[in-house]
C-alpha cells in the first residue's frame, strides 16, 4: 500500500497527520510506504487537489473529497 499526503507550506496539520497515520497502520497491522509533500499552491493546482492536506491511498483520493481549493 502507498499512501500520499499533499500539504501546502502553510498547513499545521503534519505532525498530528504522520500520528494519525501511524496509529491507523498500526491498529491495522498495515505496512505502507507513507510520502509527506510539501507543495505550494501552483503545483496543488497542477495536481487538481482539492484541499490541504489531501490524502491519496494507491494514487485514489481518500480526503477531501467534494472540496474546492487547497489552502
Amino acid at each position: 500500500m502507498k499512501i500520499d499526503c499533499y500539504i501546502s507550506q502553510g498547513c499545521g496539520s503534519e505532525e498530528a497527520l504522520k500520528e494519525n497515520i501511524a496509529r491507523a497502520l498500526e491498529a491495522e497491522k498495515i505496512h505502507a510506504e507513507v510520502g509527506i509533500h510539501r507543495i505550494s499552491n501552483e503545483r496543488a493546482s497542477e495536481l487538481k487537489l482539492s484541499g490541504s492536506p489531501s490524502i491519496f491511498i494507491d494514487g485514489e483520493e481518500l480526503q477531501p473529497q467534494g472540496v474546492a481549493g487547497f489552502s
